[in-house]
């Protein structure tokens, strides 16, 4: 799956096209390394998004192209 359907779908990032910005912008990255909108994920990786002054890091557990608001947390684990 695309990394900023992920970001959607996961709810990390409420929408796509904020998700694809935040791409451009060099703010996400998988496994260390600055990711396109078009990256891959897979289970296993590792994302890290930068906010403002503060990163958030978590692991892919799952990937699915649609889930339940309450099921979404169930895709990831925060580091």
């Amino acid at each position: 799956m695309r990394l900023d359907k992920y970001l959607k779908v996961s709810r990390l990032i409420k929408r796509r096209t904020v998700a694809n910005e935040a791409c451009d912008a060099g703010r996400v990255l998988i496994n260390d390394k600055v990711a396109k909108a078009s990256t891959n994920v897979n289970v296993g990786d590792i994302i890290e998004i930068g906010f403002g002054t503060r990163s958030v890091k978590v692991e892919v557990l799952d990937v699915q192209e649609t889930t339940k608001k309450d099921e979404a947390k169930d895709l990831f684990k925060y580091l």
